[in-house]
């Protein structure tokens, strides 16, 4: 059985999310609020450079290998490893997150390299949220069977692993095989990368408890996200429990919020007090979607009004 990260092996990224009892908050790109096109690159970067300046403490890239109109989110269009590779070099420690690569479209020893290579390049700070997909077309532009795409996620989380902790895995699935005779390079800057399965991933939950490093999760009403810490607490013990949340400020900063899909558009007192009840529940990090039309105005009203008490 492939062994989850231990303490002894946290990544930086990993620390940076996630030690301590304090709420975390990331930022989910495009930072530009792009979805139905390609993002333009280096206002993505300025904001992404302009975000750790603000505190935020990691910054997530969408894996969204083909677009998809009726799903109407492209993910700001740009392949996730070369992104993180300029992200890497345009910053200096934020945590650089993905949410999350889908592991049945990507093969195994691929992922393994690219990851570590973005690891390499970053001096450690890069988390994997891995997941088996939601757009149905792209199966069949991949060839692949959807009925398959738990075992595959399993087994690619092994193979993984495999690739990263030691030289010339011996490793088997149905994506390929390793006997021994040839090495995956390079490996991560501390020997491992955190690995956090997304949504279900056609999975148990106990088996994400005992193969996951944490659980990134989606949007959850207050209520049923205290549940699903609780039975998370109870499987997983301390390891962490991550959401995402759509953040869109009111021009009234008193007013009360109006759902949108997986957030919330609010006023700023509203949202300050929602994230102060996110970290009483003991949510570890939260991966924010800043919706606006000016959205380095956003960020520095998000960081005054929320970082600034964290």
């Amino acid at each position: 059985m492939t062994e989850p990260i231990t303490s002894e092996r946290f990544n930086v990224g990993f620390e940076r999310c996630f030690e301590g009892d304090a709420l975390t908050v990331g930022l989910g790109l495009p930072l530009t609020g792009v979805r139905r096109d390609t993002a333009p690159v280096a206002a993505e970067l300025h904001l992404a450079t302009r975000a750790e300046a603000l505190g935020f403490d990691a910054l997530w890239i969408r894996d969204v290998p083909t677009y998809w109109p009726r799903f109407g989110d492209a993910g700001g269009g740009l392949a996730p490893w070369p992104l993180l590779g300029a992200l890497a070099a345009h910053t200096d420690e934020v945590a650089l997150g993905t949410s999350s690569v889908v592991l049945p479209l990507r093969h195994p020893i691929h992922v393994a390299a690219s990851a570590a290579t973005v690891d390499r390049i970053s001096a450690g700070r890069l988390v994997l949220g891995v997941a088996s997909g939601d757009r149905e077309p792209e199966y069949a532009a991949f060839d692949v069977d959807p009925a398959e795409r738990g075992a595959a996620v399993r087994e690619s989380m092994e193979a993984i692993r495999a690739c990263w902790r030691g030289s010339f895995p011996d490793v088997t699935g149905r994506w390929g095989s390793l006997d021994g005779e040839l090495d995956v390079l390079p490996k991560p800057h501390a020997g491992t990368i955190p690995l956090l399965p997304t949504g279900n991933a056609r999975q148990s939950r106990e088996w994400i408890a005992e193969h996951g490093d944490g659980w990134l999760f989606y949007h959850l009403p207050e209520s049923t996200l205290e549940s699903y810490l609780d039975s998370w607490r109870a499987l997983a013990g301390e390891k962490p429990f991550v959401i995402a949340v759509r953040v869109a400020f009111a021009d009234d900063p008193e007013a009360e919020p109006e759902p949108l899909h997986l957030g919330y558009r609010a006023g700023v007192e509203w949202f300050r007090g929602y994230f102060d009840r996110l970290e009483a529940m003991g949510l570890d990090h939260v991966i924010v979607g800043l919706e606006g039309d000016d959205p380095e105005a956003a960020m520095a009203t998000f960081a005054d009004a929320i970082l600034a008490d964290r």
